[in-house]
């Protein structure tokens, strides 16, 4: 039965973790500002359902990508063809 906010109804699940994982998780939960750690568990274990194709080294490639640009180390298009050495010119050129 949905509650009167007709939100679905939630069960207890008990998980066992070492006191460091707690820990971090609490840091988590209060760094992203969630509420409490039933708010945040519920969010990532709903998102590694839905999205089981997201895996550790994606996520962390993208989490360093975000801090690169908020650090402001972002690089143009044209900085990166220079220093790959990309001519504008070469591309679509199977002809040599």
């Amino acid at each position: 039965m949905a509650t009167s906010t007709d939100e679905p109804e939630k069960t207890t699940v008990n998980i066992r973790m070492t006191e460091s994982q707690l820990a971090d998780i609490d840091a988590a939960w209060k760094e992203a500002g969630y509420g409490n750690r039933s708010e945040f568990l519920r969010d990532i274990a709903r998102d590694a359902a839905k999205h089981p194709e997201f895996n550790r080294a994606d996520l962390k490639a993208m989490l360093a990508s975000e801090v690169e640009i908020q650090e402001g180390r972002t690089h143009s298009s044209d900085d990166v063809k220079e220093q790959l050495g990309i001519d504008d010119g070469d591309a679509g050129d199977d002809d040599e």
